[in-house]
């Protein structure tokens, strides 16, 4: 130890803690067990996790909740590579992230767990830095947390544990943290140019649908959005990641995209103007085209792109921040009367259901469809959502009434597995409220250890599992071609009782009538739970249908 009396691990955890991240998501190796001891001495909320790609899933979530970067830690070699799916997943969502890696000793000739870590960072779009000079390592620190706020990615940081271990002998003084250094900036009005132009393309179209995505919930354009689609006689739709945004308004087509509604397709296949605002313009957002196929797009975005994911996203654009640049369109639009957004468009939103197919019933199983209806009318609007991936996370995708705020999904990747470790994010982002995950059986299955994890954190999580003892999306492919599909299915697991093994509640619902009882009951208690809800495998969203039209079709 050096005269300042610290290691380099010490000074790491104060540049770590000086950014203000209050919750770090951690697993312990040789590579990061120091600094995270440190790091939670001094005052950083500690999450120890017991898979490595969960402490970068918590921390994706726990992110977007908090508006905060995310923050894990993990160990070297088997450490990073368990990242490899969690990585892509944050920088395709865009979420600013660090995780302080471990690196191998440098000190010695061989090391049984040395990879090369930049390689396999740096191919899921993730930036990675090999800090190898102690005495510049809070600079660097600083730096990255700057970066990942700046371009809104995860920054991944490998530091030989031999270095951690070293005395001190630099300055004991920190560098000023990023949001010290931050530009800070207003947001970017239009050019008067440019909304000229966008009024032109608007005067001459008859059908206009206002979508929003995740850069108007963040720039607090919403009430903008409703202003500008009322005024041009517009429906309204949100991304996937947005959803919920427009909850409540009469004329909310919910999401547009491969998720959309019977209702919200019928409507935007007459479109020929959308307006998206704040949205990325994904190929799943358009349905890879064929969500609108008459329509030209008008993109209001302070990074406007032609190109989106190899395809025309866009064809006219509106530089500007989301809220300013829909609010200068407003003023330079005349009002439209009445006509696309009548009574009887409000009363078939309101009233026909998302998917209007007809499968015929299972004994003993729910259509997923009926149990998410249950669910939307009976759990307390003030409970977090979080929506998880595979087939069954269409369904929960149309809960009308909860909003944005109250409402994740990260799915940018595919993946699924993810859900618990997002709950765990949501559930560390806001301690004071109750956080519901709906997942799948064989997405929980992958990462069931965290059960323990919520359990020993004390997190107030619900888990409920539509389980149809598959992977749903893969059988119902596999049937479509043919093939059999027994390595999709799995045994009829109990998992009620998987769940009251790690020490929570556990519940198979065979009656939605117990629902309301059951909600109110854990209201009451508190604490974790799984609640294991049988239902058809028969039963295939819209999604699959469009993709595999040889499959049966049901009826209307």
């Amino acid at each position: 130890m050096g005269a300042s009396g610290l290691h380099v691990f010490d000074m790491m955890a104060r540049a770590v803690a000086q950014e203000g991240t209050g919750t770090c998501f951690a697993l312990l190796g040789d590579a990061n067990m120091n600094f995270a001891t440190r790091l939670s001495e001094a005052g950083t909320r500690m999450v120890y996790v017991r898979h490595e790609h969960c402490a970068v899933a918590a921390a994706m979530a726990y992110a977007r909740k908090s508006g905060e970067v995310g923050l894990a830690t993990v160990t070297c070699g088997p450490g990073v590579t368990q990242l490899m799916t969690a990585l892509p997943a944050a920088v395709r969502a865009r979420i600013p992230m660090v995780v302080l890696a471990g690196e191998a000793p440098i000190s010695k000739g061989w090391y049984n767990q040395a990879i090369d870590q930049g390689p396999f960072v740096t191919a899921t779009g993730a930036s990675y830095h090999a800090l190898h000079w102690p005495d510049r390592l809070p600079v660097a620190i600083r730096d990255a947390f700057l970066e990942a706020r700046m371009t809104r990615r995860p920054v991944v940081l490998g530091v030989p544990f031999d270095l951690q271990h070293g005395a001190w002998t630099g300055s004991a003084d920190l560098p000023a943290p990023s949001t010290a250094i931050l530009p800070k900036v207003g947001p970017v009005p239009p050019n008067p140019a440019d909304v000229a132009r966008a009024a032109d393309l608007v005067a001459g179209a008859r059908r206009i649908v206002v979508m929003a995505g995740l850069g108007a919930a963040e720039a607090g354009a919403a009430g903008a959005c409703r202003a500008l689609a009322e005024r041009l006689d517009a429906p309204l739709a949100t991304t996937l990641p947005a959803r919920g945004l427009f909850a409540g308004d009469d004329f909310n087509l919910g999401v547009a995209g491969g998720f959309s509604s019977d209702v919200a397709r019928a409507v935007l296949s007459e479109a020929d103007l959308v307006i998206a605002v704040g949205c990325s313009l994904a190929s799943h957002n358009a349905d890879a085209g064929k969500l609108w196929p008459k329509a030209r797009v008008l993109q209001i975005d302070t990074d406007p792109q032609a190109v989106a994911q190899r395809r025309v996203a866009a064809h006219a654009h509106l530089r500007a921040d989301a809220r300013l640049g829909v609010e200068a369109l407003v003023q330079a639009v005349p009002a439209r009367a009445p006509d696309w957004r009548s009574a009887d468009l409000a009363r078939r939103i309101a009233t026909e259901p998302a998917d209007g197919s007809v499968f015929a019933p299972e004994p003993g199983l729910h259509d997923p469809r009926d149990v998410v209806a249950a669910l939307e009318a009976h759990l307390p609007r003030d409970w977090q959502m979080v929506n998880s991936s595979g087939h069954c996370s269409y369904y929960v995708a149309h809960m009308p009434s909860r909003p944005h705020e109250t409402f994740l999904t990260i799915r940018e990747f595919g993946a699924i597995g993810n859900g618990t470790s997002f709950a765990m994010g949501v559930a560390a982002a806001r301690p004071d409220d109750t956080v519901v995950l709906f997942d799948g059986d064989g997405s929980l299955l992958m990462h069931v250890q965290e059960l323990e994890t919520i359990r020993r954190h004390g997190m107030n999580v619900l888990i409920i599992v539509l389980n149809d003892r598959a992977y749903g999306s893969e059988i119902h492919k596999l049937r479509a071609e043919g093939l059999a599909d027994d390595g999709a299915v799995f045994g009829p697991t109990d998992l009620a009782a998987i769940a009251r093994g790690f020490g929570i509640g556990g519940e198979t619902i065979t009656d939605l009538a117990e629902l309301p009882e059951l909600i109110a009951r854990f209201a009451h208690t508190g604490g974790a739970a799984v609640w294991d809800v049988p239902i058809s495998d028969r039963v295939f969203s819209p999604v699959i249908r469009r993709a595999h039209p040889e499959l049966a079709a049901p009826q209307h």
